[in-house]
């Protein structure tokens, strides 16, 4: 894996846990905007939409630059839109990263011929 490759796979992982937090914030926000009178609705939404955006672009770059199929793609994607998806998309992120580090040393140390 290329410097280009893992950049925009760490890009896509930074962001994604921050996404989902929003959300979740947002969807706190909404339920207490029609139970209260608080309303951070306009604020969290601003906030939740500026990290979606990143996310999609980060997304969309990490898909040009590592080939995914369209399962794996499509994958991320959804995974962007569901409550708690974001949290399991950067854990299969980091597992990914991990595992291309250990191929990446098996290779240069001659164990793997891949």
């Amino acid at each position: 894996m290329d410097i280009k490759t893992a950049s925009s796979l760490h890009r896509l992982r930074l962001v994604s846990a921050p996404e989902a937090v929003s959300f979740l914030v947002l969807l706190v926000c909404s339920v207490l905007k029609r139970t209260t009178e608080f309303n951070a609705v306009p604020v969290m939404g601003a906030i939740h939409g500026v990290l979606f955006v990143l996310y999609v672009i980060f997304w969309l770059d990490a898909w040009n630059r590592t080939k995914w199929t369209f399962g794996t793609a499509a994958l991320y994607l959804v995974l962007s839109v569901l409550p708690f998806g974001g949290f399991v998309a950067e854990r299969k992120l980091k597992r990914a990263a991990e595992d291309a580090v250990i191929a990446a040393r098996a290779r240069r140390e001659g164990t793997v011929s891949a």
